[in-house]
């Protein structure tokens, strides 16, 4: 009796990319979950009122704090994306969320002149995200 082992094993490499693959796609969710908890809340900036309203306030944040949220188009913005790459028998896949929001480099770094403090929101997100996308990738294949 003869058993083939090669396309066994390749099988099961197979089989465990897709695994991956597929948990890169749920720690990307879970980026972006946690960038929903990161950008909700109160801050402790200066009070301003809402632009073309009479009463309404919102509360900014103070530098240093993830921004506040005002319109929530930053906060809803975000989207899950995930790239592999295969290098021979190594797989890397790289779980990622992106926005199209055109002032959030803005609110991360500040500008350069200084006007616009930084109120940096990578770092707690990814803080946030990263022990539940450990164990994601950490549970048995």
């Amino acid at each position: 009796m003869r058993i083939n082992i090669d396309k066994a094993v390749d099988e099961a490499v197979q089989e465990i990319s897709q695994q991956v693959k597929a948990r890169a796609y749920r720690a990307a969710n879970e980026l972006r979950s946690s960038a929903l908890y990161v950008l909700k809340g109160e801050r402790s900036g200066r009070e301003y009122r809402v632009p073309f309203t009479k009463k309404a306030k919102y509360r900014a944040s103070a530098p240093g704090e993830p921004p506040a949220q005002r319109s929530g188009n930053l906060r809803m913005s975000w989207r899950p994306q995930t790239g592999s790459e295969s290098t021979g028998k190594v797989l890397t896949v790289k779980p990622a969320i992106t926005t199209d929001v055109k002032y959030a480099p803005i609110l991360q770094t500040g500008t350069k002149d200084g006007r616009i403090a930084a109120r940096p929101f990578e770092e707690p997100i990814i803080e946030h995200a990263m022990p539940r996308i450990q164990q994601i990738f950490k549970e048995p294949y």
